[in-house]
């Protein structure tokens, strides 16, 4: 359980939130969260708020002490979201909590990415901002493992409060600032973007398409 607690810290200081605040979105009072890492009081998490937590960080719950993630026939299971990142001018994440799992063979998910299985999720593309790359409706497999901390050029998915939004990152020179951009030229780009203004949720590695 203190892995469980020093996992739960270390996503709470990655992000920049507070532990009041942390506890407050799980509707307890201010110094729940403080409780558990610091003093271990609750001695676990409350499913519903192991659940609750999990998806807003955009980890599996095997990391915050939930059930591990069931292997069948080389497969290794990730959850499918019940959340739709935009790819527009931005989608309310009302609701996080898996639905679904998706079988991965264990040994081609391993060749995409050497990150853990509980840093892996996948939620739905709506909107058509990331055209031609993305389209709305596809379904991408984002690690939350890669994220502020190692953030380099690529395809990210981005909270702003309560929206998601998925959208390309440029690192400008320097490091410091960034370019947030839109595939599609009929939809804008921000440019000059402090870094630590943005919150990652992790980096899009793959994504499916139904034809």
């Amino acid at each position: 359980m203190e892995n469980v607690r020093e996992e739960l810290d270390r996503l709470i200081q990655q992000r920049n939130y507070g532990y009041a605040a942390i506890s407050r979105m799980l509707g307890r009072n201010a110094s729940y969260i403080q409780q558990f890492i610091k003093r271990g009081s609750p001695r676990k998490l409350d499913d519903e708020d192991r659940r609750k937590l999990a998806s807003f960080f955009g980890v599996d719950e095997q990391t915050l002490g939930g059930p591990a993630l069931p292997v069948n026939d080389g497969l290794v299971a990730i959850p499918v979201l019940n959340i739709e990142a935009s790819a527009g001018f931005g989608a309310v994440a009302a609701s996080e909590n898996s639905f679904a799992r998706f079988g991965f063979d264990e040994r081609w998910l391993r060749k995409l990415t050497g990150a853990k299985s509980a840093s892996l999720s996948i939620v739905r593309v709506l909107g058509d901002s990331m055209e031609p790359t993305l389209s709305d409706g596809d379904e991408v497999l984002v690690d939350a493992s890669d994220h502020a901390s190692r953030l380099r050029d690529g395809i990210y998915v981005l909270r702003s409060d309560d929206t998601l939004v998925v959208k390309r990152i440029a690192l400008k020179p320097g490091g410091r600032q960034i370019t947030i951009a839109s595939d599609n030229p009929a939809y804008p780009s921000w440019s000059d973007v402090e870094r630590s203004d943005v919150h990652i949720v992790g980096r899009v590695i793959w994504f499916g398409r139904a034809l």
